[in-house]
This record gives structure tokens, sequence and C-alpha cells, in this order.
């Protein structure tokens, strides 16, 4: 019942071994130089107390992780009538020990009169209980601390997961609407550009759907998404307007990144400059391993005449504000977000741990 949890069992016993041979090569000294005979007897006498406390000891921390929470009178009350039940079943169990073992050793043993080892081990054992107590409610605190920090993690998690749902969401209606439009309007002229761009729409909606279902995947997996989605807006705005780029080193097609984590910059980037543009836009996406770290960047560079600056935009900002929080909670430091100018066009740098 107050056994530690299988992984600690070995450590712990390793422990109480380490102590209870530090105790008595300490006591070995002191018992030879008043003249004893037989070394076997201060490793008897420690160990015989230390097997009993590190049993005793293992019921006071669950005690003491029972008590918590409660009011101070009631574990004032219990550690009350604790004490001196742990102080009687040291004594008894040492000794115990002891005369067991020099029975079998045919060895006479006489310990001290019971009223004076109450009184020389009831004082020990009151220092150790306290101690124990503390270092137990330390041990509780800090697992209730950590606790606590994967409840954190957990809700971290869980908004990640509500943000990735919003962030597939991001196949817009509109979008849906325009594509089947463009469709629509084609399919009796080129049968044939309508079955590819029903395919590219059929395939991206899969992907996003599969991609909601788990919350990272690998870099070919999010390639595979963007690619039927840029196809798409290159059959709408036409390969005059619409260039698109997609390079990917094999080591970094292997990494893994959060699901859905280039959809929304790739939208942003055609809807941008693309849709106001009156000249042609390359739209280029890369990714790329530098040691343990996957860099990503999504490029658009304008020919022609610049369009004309947008008014501040709530959802692109909101956007990039959820892809910083949303690598943040995943990884921390460890991930870094910019974007800026490039040339005549706009850069977002990814920078995050390869995954593999």
């Amino acid at each position: 019942m107050f056994l530690p949890a299988r992984r600690w069992r070995l450590p712990y016993l390793a422990l109480l071994t380490v102590v209870g041979l530090l105790l008595s090569a300490s006591a070995l000294e002191a018992y030879r130089l008043s003249g004893g005979t037989r070394p076997w007897e201060p490793f008897l006498w420690e160990f015989s107390s230390i097997a009993v406390i590190g049993l005793l000891v293992l019921a006071v921390h669950a005690l003491v992780g029972r008590l918590a929470g409660r009011p101070w009178p009631q574990q004032l009350a219990a550690h009350a009538v604790a004490l001196p039940l742990f102080s009687l079943l040291h004594i008894a169990g040492m000794f115990g020990i002891r005369l067991l073992v020099y029975g079998l050793a045919g060895v006479e043993y006489h310990p001290d009169a019971l009223p004076t080892l109450l009184v020389f081990e009831g004082g020990k054992d009151a220092v150790s209980y306290l101690s124990f107590c503390l270092i137990s409610r330390g041990v509780w605190m800090a697992q209730a601390a950590s606790a606590r920090a994967q409840e954190l993690d957990r809700a971290r998690r869980e908004l990640a997961e509500a943000r990735l749902a919003r962030l597939a969401d991001q196949v817009q209606p509109h979008f849906l609407f325009n594509t089947l439009n463009l469709i629509s309007s084609v399919m009796y002229e080129d049968v044939a550009r309508a079955d590819r761009l029903l395919c590219d729409l059929a395939q991206l909606l899969r992907q996003t759907l599969a991609a909601q279902q788990r919350a990272e995947h690998s870099v070919a997996d999010e390639l595979a998404l963007v690619q039927p989605f840029l196809a798409l807006m290159q059959a709408r705005f036409g390969p005059e307007r619409l260039v698109v780029q997609i390079d990917a080193d094999d080591a970094a097609r292997a990494c893994r990144l959060p699901a859905l984590l280039l959809l929304a910059p790739v939208e942003n980037a055609v809807k941008h400059d693309v849709a106001r543009h009156r000249g042609r836009v390359t739209v280029a996406v890369s990714a790329r391993r530098e040691g343990d770290e996957l860099v990503l960047a999504v490029r658009n560079q304008g020919e022609g005449p610049a369009p004309e600056p947008l008014p501040p935009d709530p959802d692109g900002g909101l956007g990039l504000r959820n892809l910083r929080e949303r690598l943040q909670a995943r990884y921390g430091t460890a991930a870094r977000v910019d974007f800026g100018p490039e040339g005549r066009g706009m850069v977002l740098h990814l920078v995050m741990p390869c995954g593999c």
C-alpha cells in the first residue's frame, strides 16, 4: 500500500543502503575504539534502524499526502497521534530485528531498560518524524506543482487544437464558392480543366479534414495540403498573374510540424498581394533543414506597379499573432517568427525544432 512507484523502488532501496553503510562505517570506528570485538554489530544496529525507518517513512509520506488541504487543527491532531505510534513501531521493529539476529548468532543481547529506550529513541524519533514530514510536504508540493504544470500544458494543447480547428476553417466559404463558380464557368468549355480543378478541390478538402484529426504531421504532408490550394489559386488568377514555387529538400520534408501551419500564411500571401497586384506575382514556399532546426519561408514578390498599401488588417494581424502563440505554446523560445518586407514583396520566416 505504501510502496513507492515501481520506477522509484530500486533508487529508494539504494538510498537506504547507502545511508545504512555510511552510518555503519561511522559507528564501526566508535565501536572499535570502545573495544568491541564483533565488527558486524554496528552494521546490525544501524541497518535494523534504517530498515524499519525506511518502511515507516513511506507511511508518513502517505499520511502527509492525505492530510494536505485539511484544516491545520486536524493535521496537528493527526500528527500528535502518529508521532508516538511512529516511535513505538520504530523501537519495536528495530529491537525485534536485533534480538532475532543475536538469537540466531547465539550471542546475548541486553538492551537498555524500556524507559531509557523510550526517552532516548523517542527524542530522536521526534526529530526524525518532523524532518520526514517537512521533506514529504515538499515532495507533495513539488508533485502538485508538476501536476498543475501538466494541466496547464494540456490546456495549452487544447487551445492549440482549437486554433488548429479555426485554421482548418480558413478554407473559407467564399473561397469554396469562388472555386465552384470557376469550375462552373469552364466545365462546358474545357472539361479537362474543370476535372483538374475538381480533383484539386477534392484533394484540398480531403487533406484539410485529415489534418484536423492530428496535431502534427510531416512537412511533406503540409506541402501536399498547400499545393492543391495554390493550384486552385493559379487556376483562378491564371499562370500569367500567379507563379507558384515550392522548394523543399528531403531532410526538411521529413521534419514534423504542427498541422495546417502554412495554409493561412500562403492564403494571406495570395489575398494581400496577388488579388490586388496588376502584374505578375510569385508566391514561393521553401523549407530547409539547418542542423536540428527547420526553416520555412513564405514569400510573395510582385512585378510591375506595386499595389496601393492596405489599411491595417485585423484578420491578418490576428492570424500572425495566432501563429506566434501556437508555435510558442508548442516549442517555447525554440521557435521564431519574422515577418517583413523583402524586395517588392513580403516574406514570412518560421524557425522551429525539426522533430522527426
